[in-house]
């Protein structure tokens, strides 16, 4: 029996200066996203500052070339002398070949703070634009403290219309390549698509065999939107983690026939889909092993038992929820999607 998600593999185009490959950006003109990125977020944030530095020259080295931070990770200074350290080493020859994605946190979320936000990022990385300019999640915060966790009654309703147009602006000034969104739910990107002018490139949102988002990804699809996955593995060891993913005996059994580990299978799996994953180890080891994802397939047998795997969200994010902000209740910060 085939798989009912094998129509939509990808086909994908092998970038020249390394083996992973690229997924293009379908509502823009920009250059193709690699369809493995390297994560920097480690909590408690800012956690691997000294070493952060070091591990990313190691990953270029490896061959990634896309890089994934925030504002509120505390990372984006790190990524950025690892940059110029790899372009003095000669490690790349132009910035131009890597993918830069950082994100707006929500105490910036406001119209006015959106273009500030984004020049104190450019000045973190040492660049002059990003390549991917996300917002982190549908909701804001009162300007201030990039703080996470954050207290609760700071937490206020998003102008998504008006931050939106910010975003858009950033765009047009030719300081990041593409905009898109994080943690938005079909009801919510409906709403941001009514008055966009430029839609967004990618929403980046929590995925794995466990949480396969079937739902979001074919709404996606349909308006020419990439979704983007983390914790791909279930984030094991994080707060927000969970072991689910990597202690799936389904998973176990096929990464075992494979010769492959967990990790890999999970990985292959997701870039079978269509859909772009964000990996997180400072591993040596593992970090090279995620990589080795592109001279193998997944048959329809094992594509079907994956897409028959019980689903549970890892990641509720019960930290935006509260009695007194925009979200009371999980299901209107999912809208129904958990």
């Amino acid at each position: 029996m085939q798989s009912p998600e094998k129509e939509t593999r990808p086909e994908l185009s092998t970038m020249s200066v390394q083996s992973v490959p690229t997924f293009p950006l379908r509502s823009t003109d920009e250059k193709a996203i690699p369809l493995i990125g390297f994560g920097t977020a480690e909590y408690p944030f800012g956690a691997s500052r000294d070493t952060l530095k070091e591990t990313i020259i190691e990953a270029i080295k490896l061959g990634y070339r896309h890089f994934d931070t925030a504002a509120v990770y505390q990372s984006e200074q790190p990524l950025g002398e690892a940059i110029s350290d790899a372009l003095r080493l000669g490690l790349i020859k132009s910035r131009d070949e890597l993918f830069i994605t950082s994100k707006l946190w929500c105490s910036d979320a406001h119209r006015d703070l959106v273009l500030p936000a984004l020049h104190k990022t450019l000045k973190n990385l040492k660049l002059e634009y990003v390549d991917l300019y996300l917002i982190h999640w549908p909701l804001s915060l009162k300007p201030g403290k990039h703080d996470f966790p954050f207290k609760k009654e700071d937490m206020v309703p998003m102008d998504i219309k008006s931050v939106w147009e910010a975003m858009e602006e950033c765009h047009d000034i030719g300081l990041t390549k593409s905009i898109g969104v994080s943690n938005f739910s079909c009801k919510k990107l409906e709403t941001l698509l009514s008055s966009a002018r430029i839609p967004p490139a990618v929403n980046q949102v929590e995925m794995s065999p466990m949480w396969q988002q079937k739902k979001l990804r074919k709404f996606c699809e349909e308006k020419g939107i990439v979704v983007e996955a983390y914790s791909p593995l279930g984030a094991k060891g994080a707060v927000w983690g969970t072991n689910q993913v990597m202690e799936c005996d389904v998973l176990k059994e096929i990464a075992q026939a494979k010769g492959k580990s967990v990790a890999q299978v999970c990985l292959r799996w997701a870039c079978e889909q269509g859909v772009c994953v964000i990996v997180k180890s400072f591993n040596k080891e593992r970090m090279k092993q995620n990589l080795d994802i592109f001279d193998w397939r997944l048959s329809d047998d094992e594509l079907l038992k994956i897409s028959q795997l019980p689903q549970c969200k890892g990641y509720p994010a019960l930290e935006f929820v509260s009695d007194d902000g925009p979200f009371k209740s999980l299901q209107e910060l999912w809208d129904g999607e958990i």
